[in-house]
């Protein structure tokens, strides 16, 4: 997850350290809603996750 919001903050030439957070919890958010993208995260470190 880490590595994927990385990328996304790449190019990112924030001014200051509130813009810098603001753009996190962005970017951070609308991975929480790409359940496909949380799902392959999951798989690739090989756990199988069972429901309780």
């Amino acid at each position: 997850m880490w590595s994927a919001l990385k990328r996304a903050l790449a190019n990112l030439a924030p001014r200051d350290i509130d813009e810098l957070a603001g753009v996190v919890a962005t970017k951070l958010k609308r991975m929480q809603y790409r359940s496909g993208l949380l799902d392959g995260f999951i798989a690739q470190t090989g756990f199988i996750l069972k429901p309780l």
